[in-house]
């Protein structure tokens, strides 16, 4: 059994120090941010690892200011806003945290970056934008006003995402062959989405799609099938309850991901087999791991395992403590700070997250017209 840094016996001593599981942090932690939203995502997930990891939010301001002040005495900030433009005012603000519904993302954006005297960056929660053509004016705006956008598809940095896109960098694997991901998983739905009529293709399979172009880049085609979730659908009318998709790539490699936000009837009587589990068979090896975020707020780390053909029959095991929810949301900050530091792109940029942003109204175009929609026809 490994340690937390991926060691074995087993092993080659040098495995120990590149899994690369972890984000890279900056330098200056000190770099002030700014937060707008005090919903869920903010308060349990971004103000905890970024507390944990030494980042500076230095203000914060929500639609509720009096939730907004409950969270800003919980973690420490020190300004509270009653309005996020009043928040956009403050000079020590450099980066801006967004988490707003994404039905008001664009109007947000479009706010900060009249800042840009003090302003440099952003980091934006997924979706960005209520579609792909929306995401578009959003990273077109950023761009004209020189300030860096970075999207939070935080399953990126997920410890067993982030080590197995290292062994397939580093050709653990061979060439990627066949790839899933197997969410059953009931998450708990905001107010926002009931007014938007979407329940999962936008939430909770964005995640996996980006993840699957993480890995292994953009799919020729995808092809996806969708019917309405039993449980959820006596809260509000939507069509993308449970999802499947099936990504097809030029080289041969096909992905496919199973999203069930049913489960089957657990929450109504029945046991419960809740979980997610991905794989990933190369020509020259496989991968496989969990996903411990439907445990939270129990903290139960991501698993990966893999063998190959160099190795021998057994498999390998490294294990760690982190976890993604929410240990993991300090990796799409610290990307950000890193590149403001740098000068260059971060690597959830927005001109990179069209991408994943055109693939999910792929899906959507599939479910509409019963058929495989290249990625080409989204992307403009």
């Amino acid at each position: 059994m490994w340690t937390k840094y991926g060691h074995s016996p087993m092993t080659q001593p040098d495995l120990n120090s590149k899994l690369d599981y972890l984000p890279r942090l900056p330098r200056n932690k000190q770099v002030g941010i700014g937060c707008i939203g005090a919903g869920f995502i903010m308060a349990d997930c971004h103000l905890v690892a970024y507390r944990s990891d030494g980042f500076n939010p230095v203000a914060i301001a929500s639609r509720r200011p009096e939730r907004a002040r409950q969270v800003a005495q919980r973690h420490g900030i020190s300004q509270c806003y009653d309005s996020y433009r009043g928040l956009l005012a403050d000079e020590r603000v450099e980066v801006v945290d967004i988490a707003v519904p994404p039905d008001v993302l664009l109007e947000v954006i479009g706010e900060v970056v009249r800042h840009t005297d003090h302003v440099r960056g952003i980091l934006a929660q997924k979706p960005l934008g209520v579609d792909y053509a929306q995401a578009c004016e959003i990273v077109r705006i950023c761009e004209t006003a020189g300030v860096t956008l970075a999207v939070n598809q935080n399953m990126r940095y997920d410890q067993s995402v982030r080590a197995c896109k290292t062994l397939l960098d580093r050709g653990e694997l061979g060439q990627a062959v066949l790839a899933t991901i197997e969410m059953r998983a009931i998450p708990n739905w905001m107010a926002w989405q009931q007014r938007l009529g979407w329940v999962t293709l936008r939430i909770m399979s964005i995640h996996h799609l980006d993840t699957f172009r993480y890995w292994f880049g953009n799919p020729q085609r995808v092809f996806a099938s969708v019917r309405t979730d039993p449980r959820t659908s006596k809260q509000f009318a939507h069509q993308d309850g449970i999802c499947l998709y099936i990504l097809e790539y030029a080289n041969g490699l096909r992905a496919a991901g199973w999203d069930d936000v049913w489960t089957g009837p657990a929450r109504e009587g029945a046991a419960s087999d809740i979980g997610i589990r991905w794989r990933v068979e190369g020509a020259e090896g496989m991968a496989r791991g969990t996903i411990g975020w439907p445990d939270y707020p129990k903290r139960t780390p991501s698993t990966l395992d893999f063998t190959n053909t160099s190795r021998g029959p057994h498999w390998i095991e490294p294990r760690w403590s982190e976890v993604w929810f929410p240990d993991a949301f300090a990796g799409p900050m610290a990307e950000l700070l890193c590149a403001l530091e740098e000068n260059r792109q971060p690597e959830l940029n927005g001109r990179d997250n069209l991408e994943t942003m055109a693939l999910v109204d792929a899906c959507y175009r599939s479910v509409d017209e019963h058929r495989a929609v290249e990625l080409e026809e989204i992307l403009q």
